[in-house]
């Protein structure tokens, strides 16, 4: 059954990777949010709260048959802790029935043996988790300690593939635990990733000496595996190597286009550190609109460090170039899309 599935997500996503050359006017990713809640309370995370209900799932069904009308590529959930949601394998089973291939962002902590095998049957594509440290501390409780279990589970009987990201700045104590945690995770059979923790904005903190180190050595030995190959997607990594040393990137964001976050109140945003721009429904958001932010370059992208925003810009890279203003121009996306 595993290699039935890795070969039908392999078809998958060559099939939505060569739509994405194709054409520019649809989403290659979106992040959208099944509830604000979340079960622990990371010090560096502006993402949560301890109250909110989840979205109700008529609510949550209609904004995954928007994005897929769209033609979204991957739809992913994120949160909060979107395993909050009561019916979150039937969400994940509708983007799946939409013919959409389906992610899931998780701390991990709500996982058990009956839970994975739920999500195989709901016909996950993709899983991915955090972990900060070894030992929780006040700043995070994504550590490897308490999730370790977990991550076990996760390699006997996870149909999807799993990939573990480690984390390095932003006030983490101990950064060599990121090369613990990569460790154990590629023991595991895991995919890799290392991030660098932004602030507030989504812009870069910039690493010390000790942090640097780790996050080359965690790079290095990420590089110099199969991990690329494993995982395209977490292996788009170049452009951290200038954050790492504090330094701006040239690139051209694709947020609001190629890739938005969707609130749980139903907003367009260009992701979860930049809400409100544009906030426009997503019952209303229109082929233009995407057309729109393709165009527009964005105030945050020199130093931002989030990194599915990075990745999925990758896509277009070699296209026409960004403008002032409000980026329709001629010479506009509908042009070679």
């Amino acid at each position: 059954m595993r290699i039935l599935r890795k070969t039908s997500r392999k078809a998958r996503s060559v099939r939505e990777f060569a739509r994405g050359l194709a054409r520019t006017d649809h989403p290659l990713l979106v992040h959208i949010v099944p509830i604000r809640r979340c079960n622990i309370d990371c010090g560096y995370c502006n993402e949560y709260d301890k109250v909110s209900n989840p979205v109700p799932t008529d609510e949550m069904l209609a904004r995954i048959d928007r994005l897929a009308d769209l033609g979204t590529s991957v739809i992913a959930f994120s949160g909060g802790e979107p395993m909050l949601h009561p019916d979150l394998d039937g969400l994940i089973a509708r983007i799946r029935q939409r013919g959409r291939i389906a992610g899931l962002i998780t701390n991990g902590y709500l996982l058990s043996p009956k839970r994975i095998e739920a999500l195989n049957d709901a016909g996950l594509d993709y899983l991915q988790i955090s972990i900060d440290n070894v030992e929780p501390d006040d700043v995070s409780k994504k550590s490897l300690r308490l999730l370790d279990k977990k991550l076990q589970w996760l390699a006997g009987g996870a149909h999807f593939d799993v990939n573990i990201n480690s984390v390095v700045g932003g006030g983490i104590r101990n950064p060599q635990d990121a090369r613990t945690i990569n460790t154990r995770a590629r023991e595991l059979g895991f995919s890799t990733s290392i991030g660098i923790i932004h602030d507030g904005s989504g812009l870069l903190k910039p690493l010390g000496a000790a942090e640097r180190a780790v996050f080359d050595d965690v790079m290095n030995r990420i590089n110099g595996g199969r991990q690329v190959l494993k995982n395209l997607y977490s292996g788009i990594r170049r452009f951290q190597t200038n954050l790492a040393d504090g330094q701006p990137n040239e690139w051209q964001c694709r947020a609001g286009a190629r890739y938005f976050y969707v609130c749980e109140d139903g907003l367009v945003h260009w992701c979860s550190q930049q809400r409100g721009c544009p906030g426009i429904p997503l019952s209303a958001y229109t082929v233009e609109d995407i057309r729109r932010e393709f165009l527009a370059p964005k105030w945050c992208a020199p130093m931002c460090t989030i990194g599915c925003v990075h990745r999925v810009s990758t896509m277009d890279y070699w296209r026409q170039p960004q403008r002032q203003g409000n980026g329709v121009t001629h010479g506009s996306v509908g042009e070679f899309s």
